[in-house]
């Protein structure tokens, strides 16, 4: 809205031009989603406080986290509102990479909040139920999915670009379509199994959010993604506002998650926060660089399917308990330790995505 203003006054006062940079824009979207968190961020645990909004600990889990029960859950609407606002502030809202993620967060968002609902207010540990909320992920993922394809504008919007290799780059064609939807909803689902301890989820989102903003401005710079071997994107750039938006809010959110937690980010957030990390990649062409600085949410992903296929088919388990935070849990490790080294660990792998900007 603020971008419309200022584009708007730029013809009369040369001065509002510089609300036209993206780079500032997105630098105003980390601090304004910020100051959202940190303004709205008590009132909101008030708020899930007086409602009893709070968080169940499963009993067969680390003796630790009986005394997390109670905790306010669902603050993952603290973020989602501050990214909302900071996007529709400073984001140019015409443009369909923008239009996607948001429809994409908001879309999941509201999946997490029926789960969480359920789960807190009507007492069900099931929530919406697996099959339930595996339906609604498959519509919403798919539909960004076909909503991208089918507005693509060149053959590069829907190339698998491999990092290192300068030279392969596969068209997928309608495979595009698969691949979008198994990243949308798999990373959604990753962040969820993540959040399990305080902080443990929402830092390395912000730190891949960030990542992904500048392979957005990169795609989306005719220059620099030429320079830097990379096929160009229009409007790709634009995603940088929404990622700044999302390293804001989930920095201020960490404000009042940090252990010991006063407010959790329930799956309203997780769902949501993975979904848009998802789409983002998806957008800007880096599927398989998300994979690897998501390499955290990867791991907790993987500990829980070899734990589960593990004790199908031979009636032992591989780790002590999935995700993989809790087997280091109970093997003795205090909880700030397991946060700090997968934080830790997210900075490398993060590191290492960034570096095949340059690298091919």
């Amino acid at each position: 809205m603020l971008f419309y203003l200022f584009e708007r006054l730029a013809h009369e006062l040369s001065f509002f031009n510089v609300f036209r940079y993206l780079t500032l824009r997105g630098i105003l979207g980390v601090l304004t989603a910020l100051a959202i968190s940190f303004w709205i961020g008590p009132a909101v645990i008030r708020r899930l406080g007086v409602r009893q909004l709070g968080q169940t600990v499963r009993k067969d889990g680390p003796q630790s986290h009986l005394s997390k029960a109670g905790t306010p859950t669902m603050g993952g609407a603290m973020i989602l509102i501050a990214v909302f606002i900071a996007t529709l502030l400073w984001a140019d809202l015409s443009n369909r990479f923008v239009l996607a993620v948001l429809f994409t967060t908001a879309a999941f968002g509201a999946i997490g909040w029926v789960d969480d609902y359920k789960k807190i207010i009507n007492k069900d540990p099931r929530g919406i139920g697996a099959k339930a909320k595996f339906f609604w992920q498959t519509v919403a993922g798919l539909g960004t999915a076909l909503f991208l394809y089918y507005t693509a504008k060149s053959s590069a919007e829907t190339t698998l670009i491999v990092p290192v290799f300068k030279n392969i780059m596969i068209d997928l064609g309608p495979m595009y379509i698969l691949l979008a939807y198994f990243v949308i909803v798999g990373s959604s689902n990753a962040v969820n199994l993540t959040d399990g301890l305080d902080g443990l989820a929402i830092m390395p989102t912000v730190m891949v959010a960030g990542a992904l903003g500048i392979f957005a401005y990169v795609m989306g710079h005719i220059k620099f993604s030429a320079y830097l071997g990379f096929p160009y994107i229009a409007g790709a750039g634009e995603v940088l506002v929404i990622c700044g938006a999302m390293v804001g809010a989930g920095l201020g959110f960490l404000w009042f998650n940090t252990y010991p937690a006063m407010v959790f980010m329930g799956d309203i957030g997780a769902l949501a926060l993975g979904a848009a990390l998802g789409t983002i990649a998806v957008s800007v062409r880096q599927e398989i660089v998300l994979f690897i600085m998501g390499g955290v949410f990867v791991m907790e992903t993987v500990s829980v399917m070899l734990q589960v296929a593990s004790f199908k088919l031979t009636g032992k388990r591989i780790f002590r308990m999935a995700p993989l935070h809790h087997h280091f849990e109970l093997k003795g490790w205090p909880e700030p330790r397991v946060i700090v080294r997968f934080w830790i660990i997210s900075l490398i792998l993060v590191l290492i995505g960034l570096a095949t900007l340059k690298i091919r």
